[in-house]
């Protein structure tokens, strides 16, 4: 496997991991976009892996959930 692959990879666990957290605290990707002040269509492509959230955005989408962020790597390696 490529490092490309690996890191399409991580970004779609990563992405499917915020996705399960924001659907276990019942929140929209609306809902969690205005939370943050980012575009719902922003949270679509991060939780479809097809755009890496920055540092700054992890963070404030744990802090949303009311999570700790590393729940957000949980499986990834």
């Amino acid at each position: 496997m490529s490092i490309l692959d690996n890191k399409s990879m991580n970004t779609r666990a990563l992405g499917l991991n915020i996705r399960a957290e924001r659907n276990r605290k019942d929140l929209s990707q609306a809902e969690l976009a205005e939370k943050i002040n980012m575009s719902e269509n922003s949270i679509n492509a991060i939780e479809r892996g097809k755009q890496i959230p920055s540092a700054i955005n992890l963070y404030l989408i744990a802090k949303a959930l009311d999570i700790d962020i590393n729940e957000l790597f949980k499986g990834i390696d």
